[in-house]
């Protein structure tokens, strides 16, 4: 999509929602999420059997996650802090922010707007990010997935609409950058915008068809939008 789609976004944009595992840190790239996820499984397991058949195979920690929940109170507080840890333990390795993201979370802090990061991964392992890079500064809010609670992870609005009200900031004025196309139908679902982060090139379509404003390839077309376009006024 052209740049004057975007500049139209931003535009209209108050608060600026950022996802974490894609358009900010490559989360599991120094520690795999295949190798978690089986960690997880083992966790699961444990707890009950045939529910770890079901995770058996399954390579994403957050799929697990949303498993555990059919296994009640004791799996999912088991899963929820043993993959904490992991993801805490996970972005240390990471390496540095997705390039262009610095500059992206910069522009959305000088041009006047509100910023927050809402995100599947616990609010502490995004935490441990910014402070290991020095970003902390530039984030208003961190919203990280309700602990025990993997049903409100997107594609449920719970995490930007509580960004919104944290931010103080209508969720029709917010947008969202995500990679995933949950992150699109969040964003949907809360009334808000949305900029697909297509870092593959598989995504872009698939971020279109789910309802994306605008897809972009690379973060720094998100900073240098965000940098030449003046906050709303109120």
């Amino acid at each position: 999509m052209g740049s004057s789609k975007l500049a139209e976004i931003a535009g209209a944009t108050s608060g600026v929602l950022f996802d974490f595992d894609g358009p900010i840190c490559d989360v599991f790239a120094g520690r795999p999420a295949p190798g978690v996820a089986r960690e997880l499984t083992e966790i699961v397991a444990k707890h009950d059997a045939t529910l770890g058949g079901k995770a058996h195979g399954v390579d994403d920690p957050m799929e697990i996650l949303r498993l555990a929940d059919q296994g009640g109170e004791p799996v999912i507080r088991a899963i929820e802090e043993s993959l904490t840890k992991a993801e805490v333990s996970a972005v240390k390795v990471a390496g540095p922010p997705v390039p262009g993201a610095v500059a992206a979370l910069e522009a959305a802090h000088s041009s006047g707007r509100e910023v927050a990061i809402v995100s599947n991964n616990s609010t502490a392992c995004v935490r441990a990010f910014l402070m290991l890079h020095g970003l902390r500064h530039l984030v208003h809010e961190v919203i990280g997935r309700a602990a025990y609670r993997p049903d409100l992870m997107k594609p449920d609005p719970h995490s930007l609409l509580l960004a919104a009200a944290q931010l103080r900031v209508h969720p029709y004025k917010c947008t969202l950058i995500g990679d995933s196309v949950t992150d699109v139908e969040a964003a949907r679902a809360a009334g808000a915008m949305s900029i697909g982060f297509a870092n593959k090139s598989h995504k872009g379509i698939a971020l279109a068809e789910a309802g994306a404003d605008a897809v972009v390839a690379d973060m720094t077309t998100v900073a240098d939008t965000l940098a030449s376009s003046p906050k709303p006024r109120a």
